[in-house]
Parts: structure tokens; C-alpha cells; sequence
């Protein structure tokens, strides 16, 4: 072979490699650039680092939410408990504290005892008791809706503490070109690579993925099925519980705080190309999910479409992916 046919040969046998690793980047993750770049087209200013900050802040709560609510959907269930559960923990934040600083070292311990326990009952309903989880966690919903509902007269009252407001609100001062870190950015960050570590990485991890595979094969290896998917709902409380004292931070304290994160993070998750009878789903695609769905919503805002429309826009994003998804999955086998 001459010099110059070994030239042409090497970029045509490296197309179909570059080709490949393209097909093998998530498709949300290409769905996140052409958002972000009509975005920047119509705002220019959002390609600056402070909007991009304050872009990653806004997607906090509902990434950290997602990321729980993947383990219960990666198990081959369903937590509809959560937006209810997040109402609930700002609420009680603010009645209990009653924005005095001293009171929220305790005030944080007991909204995650909170939501321990709410995790451990949807867990133990939904497998000891065999009621599907769709019905448990949808009576959970209600029940925390109705009990935050009752113990505030339909008018929250009290204040968040501005040391607790802190970590949803504010950052790292003074830095260089950002400006300001969030924390709320920093705690997304830590819960992201805890969650890939632990789905990914470790024994629990495949038994979760196990479980959602399928019971009987799960049952038969020796994982304990009715344990792992209690962990499941037990690390979805406690996701929602930290989304809720990041919502906090910028949004105070209101009635409807979590009103409407359970979809969403179902949306995020289905985006992310899990699937929804258990058994795939990535944590590094949920992170994707989860800027994306913000992403549409801050286009929908800045073509000045009206909430109802945001919804409906959720509700044929949820349809097309779980679509698409089932589509991959035939593809497959």
C-alpha cells in the first residue's frame, strides 16, 4: 500500500469509530446542547458564567429529587410521595424553627428522620403488604398533603431560618469569572457522585438493578428483595428531604413548595432513558435529564408561554420518552 492510500484508508476506518462513540453519548445529552443553544441564541447573556451558576442552582433541587427517585424506578417502582414529602419539610422547617438559627441544627436531623420515616413506609407497604406502589406512595402523597394542610389551617406559618435559607440561596463569594459558587451547585455535586457510586459501583447497586430486572431471578441469586426496595424508597425520601432544604433557600416558605416535583422527576428520569418497568437507568443521564427539563422550561419562559402550557410540554416530553425508550428496548431484544 502506498503512503497515500494509507492516508485515505485512516480517516475512513476512524469515521465509523467516531461514529460509534457519537451513538454511544446518551441521547439527552445532545437533546441539552440544541436547548441551550436556542437559549443562548435568544439570550445571549445566559452563556455568561453568573447566569450559567444561577441556571445550575435553579436545577438543584429537582436533580438531587431525580437522582432518589432513580433507585425507586431503577428497582421497577414508583415514589409519588416526594413533592408532598418536600411541602412538607419546608413547612415544618419554618413552623418548628420559627427562623431562630440556634433551632436548625436540630431542625435538619428531624426532617430527615421525616423522611426515613416516610421512606420506610412506602417501602414496607409496597413490599410486605404487596400494595402496588403507585397506590401506597399516592396515598402517602395524600396523607402528607392533607396533614401539612391541617396542621397549618392552609396558611403556613413561622419563617426558615437564614442559616438554613443559606445553603439554597447563596454560594463562595469573590471567585474569578463565576463570581460566586452556589452551594446549592456543591451539594448536587456530592449527591450526583454519591449516587453514581453507589448504583454503579457497589454490591447494593446490582442488587437494585437486579430487582427491577426481575423478582424471581433476583430472588433466586440470593438478594433480598423486599430490603432492597425499602433501601430504594428510604434514599428517595431522603433525596427529597435535601431538594427540599435546597428549594428553601430560593424559593421561602409557600403551601405548594413540592407541588408538582414528583412528575417532574419522573420526567427527568424517563428523559434519562430509564425504564419505567425497572431494570436500566444511569445516574450520569439523570444529571442530563434533570438540566434539560430546566432547560425547556427556561425557553418556554423566555417565549413568555404561560404555566399551563409548561405542563402540558411535561406531559408529551414524559410520552415521547417513554416511547422512544420502549422503542430501544425492542431494538435490543
Amino acid at each position: 500500500m502506498t503512503t497515500d492510500e494509507l492516508t485515505t484508508a485512516v480517516p475512513t476506518a476512524a469515521a465509523p469509530d467516531r461514529l460509534r462513540r457519537l451513538r454511544s453519548v446518551p441521547p439527552i445529552w445532545l437533546v441539552l446542547a440544541v436547548a441551550l443553544a436556542v437559549i443562548i441564541w435568544r439570550d445571549p447573556s445566559f452563556a455568561e458564567p453568573p447566569s450559567l451558576m444561577a441556571f445550575l442552582k435553579r436545577c438543584a433541587p429537582l436533580l438531587v429529587a431525580a437522582l432518589g427517585e432513580l433507585f425507586v424506578i431503577v428497582s421497577g417502582e414508583f415514589d409519588l410521595s416526594i413533592g408532598a414529602l418536600m411541602t412538607a419539610c419546608v413547612v415544618v422547617a419554618a413552623r418548628v424553627g420559627d427562623g431562630d438559627p440556634t433551632r436548625t441544627w436540630w431542625v435538619i436531623p428531624l426532617l430527615l428522620g421525616l423522611g426515613v420515616v416516610v421512606g420506610l413506609v412506602n417501602g414496607l407497604v409496597t413490599t410486605l403488604l404487596r400494595v402496588p406502589s403507585f397506590i401506597a406512595t399516592l396515598g402517602s402523597m395524600l396523607v402528607l398533603n392533607g396533614a401539612t394542610f391541617l396542621w397549618t389551617g392552609g396558611s403556613p406559618t413561622g419563617a426558615l431560618a437564614d442559616n438554613l435559607r443559606r445553603v439554597g440561596r447563596s454560594g463562595i463569594t469573590g471567585l474569578p469569572v463565576i463570581g460566586q459558587l452556589p452551594w446549592a451547585v456543591l451539594v448536587f455535586v456530592v449527591v450526583a457522585v454519591g449516587a453514581t457510586l453507589l448504583l454503579h459501583r457497589t454490591r447494593f447497586g446490582h442488587q437494585v438493578f437486579a430487582v427491577g430486572g426481575g423478582v424471581r431471578a433476583a430472588t433466586l441469586s440470593g438478594v433480598d428483595v423486599w430490603r432492597t426496595r425499602t433501601a430504594a424508597f428510604v434514599l428517595s425520601a431522603l433525596s427529597a428531604v435535601i431538594a427540599a432544604i435546597l428549594l428553601a433557600g430560593f424559593a421561602g416558605l409557600s403551601q405548594d413548595a413540592g407541588a408538582g416535583y414528583e412528575f417532574q422527576a419522573i420526567t427527568t428520569v424517563v428523559l434519562a432513558g430509564a425504564v419505567l418497568g425497572g431494570g436500566r437507568g444511569s445516574t450520569v443521564a439523570t444529571v442530563g435529564g434533570a438540566l434539560t427539563l430546566q432547560a425547556l422550561f427556561t425557553l418556554l419562559n423566555i417565549f413568555g408561554y404561560p404555566k399551563p402550557l409548561r405542563d402540558t410540554a411535561e406531559g408529551l416530553l414524559i410520552i415521547a420518552a417513554g416511547a422512544y425508550t420502549a422503542y430501544r428496548a425492542r431494538r435490543s431484544g
